[in-house]
């Protein structure tokens, strides 16, 4: 299974290590799907910790550690080009969906925004997919 993670995924994980998010980063180091990525992701991913906010709770070497490994080991990709089939409330999210649908993946994501788009896109929140990962596990 490929799966794209919104950065509020990515960031929540580093924030909350006990927390859903982070136990989605473990299962993909250990191999349970691949994580599918691209520069836009990786551009916003460190714009995001640069926030102040953010740069409190995580230092910048953390953050460094952090893109270089996405970028190492998740499955790289272009951006897409052109719009997505389905657009999000927040066009923002636009570029994910696209990738979603150009990589053959789901959506992770606790934004409610792309959650409302469930009909529509395959996107789960983070307690879903690891119910579905978990569901993946005992077949």
């Amino acid at each position: 299974m490929r799966a794209v993670l919104d950065v509020n995924v990515i960031i929540s994980a580093v924030l909350s290590p006990r927390g859903a998010p982070a136990k989605i980063l473990r299962a993909w180091l250990d191999g349970e799907f691949e994580f599918v990525a691209s520069e836009s992701l990786l551009s916003e991913l460190d714009r995001a910790l640069a926030y102040p906010k953010l740069r409190s709770r995580v230092d910048a070497s953390s953050t460094r550690e952090l893109v270089a490994l996405i970028r190492r080991e998740a499955k790289m990709t272009a951006d897409p080009d052109g719009e997505p089939a389905v657009h999000s409330p927040d066009p923002g999210d636009d570029y994910l969906i696209a990738l979603g649908a150009f990589a053959g993946a789901v959506i992770i994501s606790g934004d409610g925004h792309l959650l409302g788009l469930a009909d529509e896109v395959p996107v789960y929140s983070p307690a879903q997919f690891l119910a579905l990962l978990g569901e993946r596990r005992d077949v």
